[in-house]
C-alpha cells in the first residue's frame, strides 16, 4: 500500500504546534485546578481547623485557670517550686551551722565553772553568735566562759593545705545578767553572751575546722579568773657605763 502525504511541511509543523499548545493548555488547567484545590484546603485548615483548635485552647486555658484559682495558697506553692529549682545552688552556698556544737564542746569550761546553755542563735547575715545560758558558779564562771571564748581559735587548712588559725570571736559582750533558780531550785546566774564569729567557722568550703585554745587549753582560775593585764615580764637591770 502506498501512502502519499499531500500536506505540506509547513502545514504539518502548524498542526504539531497546535497539538503542543493544546497539551500545554490542558496541563496548565490541570495544575491550576490542583493549586486551587490545595489553596482551598489550606484556607479551610487556617480559617477553620486552626480557629477551632484555638477556641478549644482558649477554653482549656480558661477552665484550667479557674481550677488553679481555686487552689489554696497557690502563690506559696509556686514560690516553693521556684525555690526547688535553685536548691542545688543554695545547697552549695549554705553554712554548716551544726559546727556550733563543736564550738560549745570546746569553749564551755569544766566544773566548777561549767556553763549550761539554754538557747543558741546563729545570725548568718550579721555573723553573730548569741548564747543564752546560766552559771551555777555565778560571775566567776561567766568571766571564765568569756575569757575562754576570747582565747579560742578556728584552725583549718587553706586551699594550699597550709594550716591557718583565726580568732573564733570578736567584740564579745554580755547582757541580760540576773540571778534566778534552775529546775532544781538552785541559785544560778543567767546571762546572754554575744560575739561575731569567724566566717571560716561555718563556711562550707572550709573542710573539717577545729576549735583550739591558743594557751594550750589552760582554763584554770589562775589563768582565766585573774586579769592578764596585771602580769608582765620582770624588768631587766640597767647596766650603767663607768665614766673615765
Amino acid at each position: 500500500m502506498i501512502e502519499i502525504n499531500l500536506i505540506p511541511d509547513v502545514k504539518q509543523e502548524l498542526i504539531k504546534a497546535r497539538r503542543l499548545r493544546a497539551a500545554v493548555i490542558s496541563v496548565s488547567i490541570i495544575i491550576t485546578i490542583a493549586s486551587a484545590a490545595v489553596v482551598a484546603v489550606l484556607a479551610g485548615y487556617v480559617y477553620g481547623a486552626q480557629t477551632f483548635r484555638s477556641a478549644l485552647a482558649d477554653d482549656s486555658i480558661t477552665s484550667k485557670g479557674a481550677e488553679l484559682s481555686q487552689v489554696e495558697d497557690l502563690s506559696k506553692i509556686l514560690t516553693i517550686q521556684n525555690q526547688l529549682t535553685k536548691i542545688n545552688a543554695l545547697n552549695d552556698e549554705k553554712n554548716i551551722n551544726s559546727r556550733v556544737f563543736d564550738v560549745l564542746a570546746a569553749i564551755i569550761p569544766p566544773a566548777p565553772n561549767n556553763i549550761q546553755v539554754s538557747n543558741v542563735t546563729v545570725d548568718a547575715e550579721e555573723g553573730l553568735l548569741s548564747l543564752e545560758g546560766q552559771a551555777p558558779n555565778g560571775y566567776a564562771a561567766l568571766e571564765t566562759f568569756k575569757k575562754t571564748i576570747g582565747i579560742a581559735n578556728v584552725r583549718f587548712n587553706d586551699v594550699d593545705d597550709i594550716q591557718q588559725n583565726v580568732a573564733l570571736a570578736t567584740d564579745i559582750s554580755t547582757s541580760n545578767i540576773s540571778y534566778g533558780e534552775d529546775a532544781s531550785g538552785k541559785k544560778v546566774l543567767r546571762f546572754t553572751i554575744d560575739f561575731f564569729y569567724a566566717p571560716e567557722l561555718f563556711d562550707v568550703n572550709v573542710q573539717s575546722p577545729s576549735i583550739v585554745l591558743i594557751n594550750g587549753g589552760n582554763v584554770t582560775d589562775s589563768f582565766l579568773g585573774v586579769p592578764k593585764s596585771i602580769f608582765t615580764d620582770r624588768a631587766v637591770d640597767i647596766i650603767e657605763e663607768e665614766t673615765p
